[in-house]
């Protein structure tokens, strides 16, 4: 699922992310790589999606929050 999906205070699990080439090696800088956590802080209709990964809140559009995939956690 596109963690643009995603439901508020709810942890996913990142999967692969399907963006440009730039934004795509830009994030994993940041710490957003396959198999890390992301719990959703803040989800509106319009507007940016607010995440946390790693320790650090990311605000991100829903242009790239759609080319993330993520996964359910398994309990």
């Amino acid at each position: 699922m596109k963690l643009s999906e995603g439901i508020k205070a709810n942890t996913y699990i990142i999967d692969h992310i399907d963006l440009n080439i730039n934004v795509t090696r830009r994030l994993q800088m940041l710490g957003m790589t396959r198999g890390t956590k992301v719990l959703v802080l803040n989800k509106k209709n319009h507007g940016p999606m607010i995440i946390k990964v790693r320790g650090t809140r990311f605000a991100l559009g829903k242009g790239f929050c759609d080319g993330i995939f993520v996964e359910v956690p398994k309990r």
